[in-house]
C-alpha cells in the first residue's frame, strides 16, 4: 500500500545572533528528500557550509531517478563542492557542517548522516532506531563507559569526529541499512540544539498525542523552546515526517 508521506519543519536562532542550522526538501515523482545540516559555529562560516551542503542535496534530490543511490551523491558531491568553496574563499580551517538526510521511494527509506545532527524512526509511538553520533560522548556510550542519559549534558558534547568540510582519506558519512516504509510511523530529523532539549519520551508523547505532522513538531518545539529558557540556547532546527 501506498504511504501518504506530511511534513513540517521549523528553523530557529535560539540566543545566537546568526542560525548557522539549513534545512530543505524536495518532493519529486520517483521520491522525497530531506536534508538538516548544523555549520559548526566554533570554525567560522558554519551558516554558509551548512546552506551550501543543504542546497546540493538539494539539487541531487532534483534529479533523482533511483532513490537508492541519490545519498552516496549526494554526500560525495556535496563534501568536494564544500573543499572547493573552502579554497577559493581562503577558508580551509573554517567552514565545517554536520548532515542528516532521509530519502523515501514508494517503499523504502534510506538515511545518512555525519556528525551529530539525528534522525530518530518511530513505530507505534516508540523510538525504533536513531543515528548514531559522530562524537566523543557517542563513543563513551559505545565504550560502556557513560550511559545514553549522560549526551545531552557532557561536556564534550560539542565535540565532533567526523564532519564535512575536513579532508577524508575515505568517506566519513554514514549511511543505514534501508528501511521499510511499512515499518516506520514517522521521523524526526533534528540538529543538537533541538534533541538536548527534548528527551525521547517527550517525542513519543507529543507523537501518540498528535492528530497530524504539524501539531506534533509544534508540541515538540514548544518543549524545546521551553527548556531552554535561562540558557544561551543553540540554533536549533527540525524536520518531521508522518508516513501514513
Amino acid at each position: 500500500m501506498k504511504q501518504n508521506i506530511t511534513y513540517a519543519k521549523v528553523s530557529n536562532y535560539g540566543n545566537r545572533p546568526v542560525n548557522e542550522d539549513s534545512i530543505g526538501e524536495f518532493i519529486g515523482s520517483n521520491g522525497k528528500g530531506f536534508i538538516v545540516c548544523d555549520g559548526l559555529g566554533g570554525h567560522g562560516m558554519g551558516d554558509i557550509a551548512s546552506s551550501l551542503v543543504r542546497d546540493v542535496f538539494v539539487h541531487q534530490f532534483s534529479t533523482m531517478e533511483k532513490p537508492s543511490k541519490i545519498l552516496n551523491l549526494a554526500f560525495l558531491s556535496a563534501q568536494d563542492i564544500l573543499l572547493a568553496e573552502q579554497q577559493r574563499l581562503r577558508a580551509v580551517k573554517k567552514m565545517k557542517t554536520t548532515a542528516v538526510s532521509v530519502v523515501l521511494d514508494e517503499k523504502k527509506a534510506y538515511i545518512g548522516h555525519i556528525g551529530d545532527s539525528r534522525l530518530y524512526i518511530f513505530n507505534k509511538n516508540e523510538v525504533l532506531k536513531r543515528t548514531k553520533d559522530h562524537s566523543i560522548p557517542q563513543m563513551l556510550v559505545e565504550a560502556r563507559e557513560i550511559t545514553e542519559d549522560q549526551i545531552r549534558n557532557h561536556p564534550d558534547r560539542s565535540m565532533l569526529l567526523k564532519v564535512m568540510g575536513i579532508e577524508w582519506e575515505n568517506p566519513m558519512y554514514e549511511l543505514m541499512k534501508p528501511i521499510a516504509l511499512k515499518k516506520c510511523q514517522a521521523f524526526l530529523l533534528c540538529t543538537d540544539g533541538f534533541w538536548e532539549l527534548i528527551e525521547e519520551s517527550d517525542m513519543t508523547r507529543t507523537l501518540k498525542e498528535s492528530t497530524s505532522v504539524e501539531e506534533w513538531l509544534s508540541k515538540m518545539n514548544i518543549i524545546v523552546q521551553e527548556n531552554g529558557k535561562g540558557k544561551n540556547m543553540d540554533n536549533n532546527s527540525a524536520i518531521a515526517i508522518w508516513c501514513r
